[in-house]
């Protein structure tokens, strides 16, 4: 018998369970994998179709995010949120945040050198 996430030649041994959503122009892959101490973790997969007109071929651009088994409480409490919002457009009630709270990261910020400024 076959141990959980490994196939026949070892390889793929981190993949457990993969569901696929086709929506629209977007097919959204969520997959299930193992790391080599056996946590659980989640990849998000967003694949859309493009077309080259260089090479006059089709292509796969794919997004992916990374979503390990602490975070799955938060993340899927944000996406609740924002979802919410976009149906009802009410506005969730936040607590106080603090400074030190990493929601204050300002994305065009992100890969810079704070020296650099």
């Amino acid at each position: 018998m076959e141990e959980f996430g490994n196939n026949e030649k070892g390889k793929d041994r981190d993949e457990v369970f993969s569901k696929s959503v086709r929506a629209g122009k977007r097919t959204y892959f969520f997959d299930v994998k193992t790391t080599r101490g056996e946590e659980l973790y989640l990849t998000i997969t967003e694949s859309k179709r493009r077309f080259n007109n260089e090479t006059n071929k089709f292509f796969y651009e794919k997004h992916k995010i990374f979503l390990y088994k602490e975070d799955f409480e938060k993340f899927n409490e944000g996406l609740a949120q924002v979802i919410h919002f976009i149906h009802t457009g009410e506005k969730p009630i936040e607590p106080e945040q603090t400074s030190d709270n990493f929601a204050d990261v300002n994305f065009d910020d992100l890969g810079q050198n704070p020296t650099e400024e």
